[in-house]
């Protein structure tokens, strides 16, 4: 994931960094003209190919899609933006110490340029079938991308392998865990400490889940455009206000995680493992080069596919640079004083020397916000309900593309899986955080080795789709790019 991540850094020119501005007003609509200046596509046949196109269609496949650039972008942000920036955050600090927050910013800035990459390629390769539907994601582009290429015979093998790690991802990481430390939040607010208590709160997020995801990509994406600003909104908001409290602190705090990123107190070896935690945690959180967000951009309306690839740029900036930062500050800071120690166990919690109460996860993140914020922990709890509920609608759109690449695109294969993604909602509620979170992190660690594999063969693509939309800009700026009449299309 690293060595993909720098390499197509340096290959797109640091296009993390110099295409950032264009990525924000892109999401803001001011180039979305450009897909009124290219012909519609034509009436969908019913002759489908096995791999899902419409063979008199597939030249003009990219302008179909069934979300706005915003929405797909608040779809594939409500599937990072999760308990990865809350809990995963202090189980990274409380493994790696305050060094693994540097690992992670960096993992997340080259992270924004494998993500351009794979989802450039989810909107390329992507199926439209007759009725308009959009499927799309790795799965697509390795088995249709690697057609004809030296890497031809691995295409079929790499997107069935990839579809069954994305399934597992999406009933671990992007499902239990998040179950997991929802009900962990709200059983610490409530003090509701009953054996059962898990199942229940369980059951009644299952059933609020369900009623979100019977409606498809279109009633996620109406649903996670209104939650992701909402949410991340109130959690930075917090955050800058427990920063800013102690401002005096936060260079303190800033030198802390930059000299425990390269000196950490186990000399070589405790280096890579903090390096290692912070790449981990921030892959765990922000996906990039797992793949899974290219299944949400898929379904963008654009004729452009790197003008979705650009949009996702936003997504590791946002997860990891901006709300991963915010977290890892609040419990550095927290811990100025040394209430516990770094990296005192080999476990995802800390000790806290006043009580000898070991804690971890989303409850070190609620203790740290509590310091300052008295009560906060009922915000939080709040927050961690919409950020595991907005995590878990987006996987389940993940897994469910990834469940009918393999069983077929049936009502049965539907309901099948959403039954089982549902049955885990319940499970990681009531299963112990470190079960969830080693099952979770196999999931996502393994669906990057077919994806990555695939993205090294296809970057040339990449490099295509990008110059295309580029020059489309610069044309439609010097005004040489004709408006499509109806006349023009007959």
């Amino acid at each position: 994931m690293v060595a993909g991540a720098v390499f197509f850094t340096v290959y797109f020119t640091f296009i993390n960094i110099r295409l950032f501005p264009l990525a924000i007003s892109v999401v803001r609509g001011k180039y979305d003209y450009l897909d009124t200046r290219m012909p519609p596509a034509q009436s969908a046949q019913p002759n489908v190919s096995q791999e899902g196109d419409i063979p008199d269609t597939i030249k003009d496949e990219s302008s179909q899609g069934e979300v706005s650039h915003f929405q797909a972008l608040a779809t594939a942000v409500s599937g990072t933006v999760g308990l990865g920036n809350i809990a995963g955050v202090a189980v990274a600090i409380a493994l790696g110490g305050p060094g693994a927050t540097f690992w992670m910013i960096i993992a997340g800035l080259i992270g924004m340029s494998t993500k351009f990459v794979e989802c450039t390629l989810g909107v390329k390769y992507r199926d439209v079938d007759a009725n308009g539907t959009v499927y799309g994601g790795p799965m697509y582009y390795l088995s249709k991308g690697l057609k004809g290429t030296k890497a031809s015979f691995l295409g079929k093998p790499l997107a069935i392998l990839f579809a069954m790690l994305c399934i597992g991802g999406s009933f671990g990481g992007g499902n239990a865990f998040q179950s997991n430390q929802a009900s962990a939040q709200i059983i610490s607010m409530t003090g509701f400490d009953n054996p059962s208590a898990g199942f229940y709160i369980g059951l009644v997020l299952a059933i609020i889940v369900g009623l979100v995801i019977i409606g498809g990509i279109k009633r996620i994406a109406q649903v996670t455009e209104k939650i992701v600003p909402f949410m991340a909104g109130i959690y930075i908001i917090a955050s800058l206000i427990i920063i800013f409290a102690h401002f005096s602190l936060i260079d303190d705090a800033i030198m802390v995680i930059i000299d425990q990123a390269f000196t950490p107190a186990a000399g070589l070896g405790g280096f890579f493992g903090v390096m290692i935690q912070g790449f981990r945690r921030a892959v765990f959180s922000n996906e990039a080069g797992a793949g899974s967000a290219a299944i949400a951009h898929s379904a963008v309306r654009t004729s452009y596919p790197a003008s979705e690839g650009i949009v996702s740029l936003l997504e590791p900036f946002i997860d990891t640079v901006v709300i991963c930062t915010m977290t890892a500050l609040v419990i550095v800071i927290f811990n100025m004083n040394g209430l516990f120690d770094y990296s005192d166990a080999n476990t995802s919690s800390v000790l806290i020397k006043a009580t000898g109460e070991r804690i971890g996860g989303v409850d070190l993140t609620s203790a740290a916000y509590n310091d300052v914020i008295p009560n906060f922990s009922y915000v939080l709890t709040i927050a961690v309900i919409l950020f595991a509920f907005s995590t878990m609608i987006s996987w389940s759109y993940y897994g469910l593309q990834a469940w009918k690449y393999l069983f077929g695109r049936s009502k049965v294969a539907d309901i099948s899986y959403k039954l089982l993604f549902l049955a885990f909602v319940v499970i990681g509620a009531s299963a112990t955080l470190g079960a969830v979170i080693q099952f979770s992190d196999a999931m996502i660690l393994a669906m990057v080795f077919p994806n990555m594999i695939g993205l090294f063969f296809l970057f040339p693509k990449v490099k295509e789709e990008l110059n295309k939309y580029m020059a489309a800009i610069k044309n439609s700026k010097n005004k040489n790019v004709p408006k499509f009449s109806d006349k023009t299309i007959s």
